[in-house]
């Protein structure tokens, strides 16, 4: 299973106009993506697709998660990922 960890840069955090970009990256892939604050158990992590999950992580700006995703090609899928996160879409 491939991992990547990355910090929310957007000043709101993961909110609104940033998760849901988030969100829809996530949800056009091919591989299922998983996302956590990190820190977190691999097992409480959350569906990276879903916008209510994103909304509930209560990720704020400079917060890192850990995202993981496994098959062929994730790890080009969580770079593709992490740097949606750590773009400020709020700028």
């Amino acid at each position: 299973m491939a991992e990547r960890t990355a910090t929310v840069a957007s000043r709101v955090g993961l909110h609104a106009r940033p998760a849901a970009i988030f969100a829809e990256a996530a949800g056009n892939q091919d591989l299922e993506v998983t996302i956590a604050r990190e820190g977190e158990p691999a097992d409480e992590a959350l569906d990276a697709a879903s916008i209510l999950s994103l909304m509930g992580l209560g990720a704020e700006y400079g917060t890192k998660v850990v995202l993981r995703a496994e098959g062929e090609g994730a790890e080009s899928v969580l770079e593709t990922l992490a740097a949606i996160l750590e773009t400020d879409h709020d700028a």
